[in-house]
């Protein structure tokens, strides 16, 4: 690769960043490829080398933030046991979720901007997705007619994930008066619940 690729390759990647930082201090509505060019020092100009518009500046940072998402939970310590090894992911999911907050809000709580499909956000997005399909399919089977069952179960553990790490983070948890220990236990006791309801289907 050439200088003038490095170079390319790597304002991309800054822009990225950039654009990144610039959510966390002042929101979605305040993105703008002006104010990236500001962050890095450049000219206004040069972010429109690899973004049309800054629509496609956000869903090029919303789909980095699926696919650091996937890498995550393909990153877990495997188990030869699917409905074990679908506990693994859920706990990685949560952990994700927690220890990256303003990624998560991207992916889950921002609206994709038009281009999601054009840049490839969407793919990346399924891809995610598909990891939950695989582990189900484990324990369903991978026919056709099993594909509504693992549709279902996986949208039951995605959301039932979704929702403990939004109260996680909502400040109303601090106020719930929980006996000692609950929120602590309470990742594992919810996967060991569904993991229950799975085992009861079959």
């Amino acid at each position: 690769m050439d200088n003038t690729k490095e170079d390319l390759a790597g304002l991309k990647a800054a822009c990225l960043e950039a654009a990144r930082e610039s959510i966390a201090e002042h929101g979605v509505e305040r993105l703008s490829l002006r104010e990236v060019a500001r962050r890095l020092g450049v000219s206004h100009q040069a972010p429109y080398k690899h973004f049309a518009s800054r629509d496609h500046l956000l869903a090029e940072v919303i789909r980095k933030c699926f696919q650091d998402f996937a890498r995550f939970l393909d990153n877990r310590e495997r188990q030869q046991n699917p409905d074990q090894d679908l506990s693994c992911l859920g706990s990685r999911y949560l952990q994700f979720a927690l220890e990256r907050p303003l990624e998560y809000r991207l992916m889950f709580g921002t609206p994709w901007p038009e281009p999601a499909e054009e840049v490839g956000l969407v793919k990346d997005a399924l891809h995610a997705f598909n990891i939950l399909r695989g582990d189900l399919k484990g324990i369903h089977g991978d026919s056709a007619d099993a594909q509504p069952k693992v549709d279902l179960d996986a949208m039951m553990i995605w959301s039932s994930m979704h929702g403990l790490a939004s109260i996680f983070q909502s400040s109303a948890v601090r106020h719930l008066d929980l006996a000692n220990g609950v929120q602590a236990q309470a990742p594992a006791y919810i996967m060991d619940r569904l993991r229950a309801m799975l085992s009861a289907q079959g």
